[in-house]
């Protein structure tokens, strides 16, 4: 695995672990935090409890893709700004956006240790989607 940050980050967010949680392992450090801020309250967060979400998770989605529309990267800090798209179990055929999130890394022996996540529901609206368009610094 790269010990590149933003490479770290990037993969992870977009490994499928909701479907696949062998990567929540393979990204994040086993002391790992998570301090989340969400419309639905605050959450601090360990492996455990993400191994846990992403199980129940996948309960519910067929498949999940994430939108990366920033990452930018400052000593071993990674900021990446993305959208999370969804196919329900219910109806694949239909890919939604469900949330969009901000989130501070730092990295620690090449994993994800100690984040800063918030989100908030995603908007359909067209006008609203196009400020979630790529950037990519």
């Amino acid at each position: 695995m790269s010990t590149n940050g933003k490479n770290i980050v990037s993969n992870f967010y977009t490994s499928d672990f909701f479907n696949e949680t062998e990567n929540v392992k393979k990204y994040l450090h086993p002391e790992m935090e998570l301090f989340w801020n969400a419309r639905t309250g605050y959450s601090h967060m360990g492996m455990n409890d993400i191994l846990t979400m992403a199980s129940e998770a996948s309960k519910s989605f067929e498949s999940v893709r994430c939108d990366i529309t920033h990452l930018l990267e400052e000593g071993d800090h990674v900021t990446i700004r993305f959208t999370y798209f969804v196919r329900m179990i219910e109806n694949p055929n239909e890919e939604v956006p469900v949330a969009h999130f901000i989130a501070i890394w730092e990295i620690k022996d090449s994993l994800m240790y100690r984040g800063y996540q918030m989100s908030q529901p995603a908007e359909e609206d067209q006008e609203a989607m196009i400020s979630y368009r790529g950037v990519n610094l």
